[in-house]
């Protein structure tokens, strides 16, 4: 949460007035591995997201512990051994949506996301497709897009090569507010 409102305060300082900036709290993030032996599953709701219309900027923090597995043992190694998230706390993207959209009008609108997606200390350039829903003045997005491991130095051991996948599914989803200053 913190960074989330260290991002809303600088965005804040810039911030032309009557321009509104939009948070998510409780973004859904999901991961999915298939391989031979296992299909591995987690998911969290605890993403923080901020979108900016005006600029179109958008980013996403997640801390990587929160992510919850079915079995215990998997959310234990995925932390100690392939996220090394004690080193690596947070995931993180930003970026910029290159559609205007007018949320002023119902729709489901397809968008692409121009940014920087860093993982395990390892940041890559993505553009990454995505969905911007505005339904009754309410805004959500999602997106479907894939994470190959070797791209952020997660390495895979020889010996569980056929548990864990070489590429991992994500599934984003964030419902935003506007954000509403203590100040106003």
């Amino acid at each position: 949460m913190k960074y989330i409102t260290i991002i809303l305060l600088a965005w804040m300082s810039i911030n032309q007035a009557g321009q509104d900036i939009y948070v998510s709290k409780n973004a859904r993030i999901s991961l999915y591995s298939s391989a031979p032996i296992e299909d591995i599953k987690a998911t969290t709701s605890s993403g923080g997201s901020v979108y900016n219309p005006s600029s179109g900027e958008l980013d996403f923090s997640v801390n990587i512990k929160s992510f919850t597995f079915e079995k215990e043992l998997m959310q234990e190694h995925f932390n100690s051994d392939y996220m090394e998230s004690d080193k690596f706390p947070k995931a993180t993207f930003k970026g910029n949506i290159q559609q205007t959209i007018d949320l002023t009008k119902d729709g489901t609108y397809t968008i692409t996301v121009n940014g920087a997606l860093t993982i395990h200390g390892v940041t890559q350039k993505r553009i990454i497709p995505g969905t911007l829903k505005v339904k009754g003045g309410i805004i959500s997005m999602a997106s479907e897009f894939i994470v190959k491991c070797a791209d952020h130095d997660i390495s895979i051991p020889r010996i569980v090569f056929h548990n864990i996948a070489e590429s991992i599914k994500m599934n984003v989803s964030a419902t935003y507010t506007v954000y509403k200053s203590p100040t106003k």
